[in-house]
């Protein structure tokens, strides 16, 4: 029989779990029926008002127009404002409805705005910290083993054996082994609205585009991910819309927008160039989360130094 209450418990806790999670959500959809609710109360209260403001224009005449010699002035403005005052009550109880109600549902709209900030924050702390932990890592994976050994590790990269159609002799190449290696990382092939038959164009067109991103970091402070991804005609990523680059000027973060394609001397860079490899990995080297940064001023921005 003990374990009774511990069943209760687990699928109480359980079930507050869930109504936790579900609470922005919740609270929202509250706050917009209560708008809706309170609209439909103000409306009905004004069809009302009309039979008040008669009956407040009927007794301030009388009050107004009454003549008698018990009946002083001072006796004509203590009911007059004594008419006001039972006006405005009446006024507050028509409308005191809509009212309550508004007011529920704009603290459930904050309550619910507030959850998810609280939340967003605390998803922007867990990823830097974890952004900085992996960096650390690869940091140390780089010293030991080289960058070489570091990409096969980030990549999961394959050597395959393949045939050289003009020589018929066997190599042994590294290839990725996955289609998307990394959240960031895309290929550009011809999936790409941008790309094209021509290889020389296509490397011409990233480093431009590199150029061009590169140009809008220094001209606005920040570049988004997926401001890179519409550059490249590739689509968009729900990453892409929180990380990205920002100008620090301080050392904090690198201040260029690198593809990664340019410094890399391997075979498959070659093969792109040279028109035998119809793709080449973009690794892109955003600084993260950027959100929590955009905000701050950067000081000596290149077109406000040469003003």
């Amino acid at each position: 029989m003990s374990l009774v209450p511990e069943a209760i418990n687990n699928v109480v806790a359980r079930n507050a779990l869930l109504a936790q999670r579900s609470s922005p959500g919740v609270l929202l959809g509250v706050g917009i029926v209560g708008m809706v609710g309170s609209t439909v109360l103000a409306c009905r209260a004004t069809l009302k008002m009309e039979e008040v403001l008669d009956e407040t224009r009927g007794k301030l005449e009388m009050a107004k127009t009454l003549e008698h010699v018990e009946y002083s002035e001072k006796d004509r403005k203590r009911d007059i404002s004594l008419i006001y005052f039972q006006t405005g009550v009446k006024v507050t109880r028509l409308y005191s409805p809509a009212i309550i109600v508004g007011v529920i549902s704009i603290a459930a709209l904050t309550k619910s705005h507030n959850i998810l900030t609280s939340r967003n924050a605390a998803l922007t702390a867990a990823y830097t910290a974890l952004d900085k932990g992996f960096n650390q890592y690869r940091a140390r994976v780089i010293e030991k083993y080289g960058e070489d050994q570091d990409r096969d590790f980030r990549y999961g990269t394959e050597q395959v054996e393949i045939v050289d159609p003009k020589t018929n002799k066997k190599k042994i190449v590294k290839r990725v082994s996955s289609d998307e290696p990394s959240i960031y990382a895309r290929f550009f092939d011809q999936s790409s609205s941008s790309w094209s038959k021509e290889p020389e164009y296509n490397l011409i067109f990233l480093k431009a585009q590199q150029n061009y991103a590169n140009d809008l970091l220094h001209a606005r402070g920040h570049v988004l991910l997926n401001d890179v991804y519409d550059m490249l005609g590739i689509p968009r990523s729900k990453a892409g819309a929180v990380v990205g680059w920002v100008l620090s000027r301080n050392g904090t973060t690198d201040d260029f927008v690198n593809f990664g394609v340019f410094e890399d001397r391997s075979d498959k860079v070659r093969d792109f160039v040279n028109g035998r490899e119809g793709a080449i990995l973009l690794d892109f080297n955003v600084d993260g989360i950027i959100y929590d940064k955009i905000d701050h001023p950067v000081e000596g921005l290149s077109w406000q130094r040469n003003r």
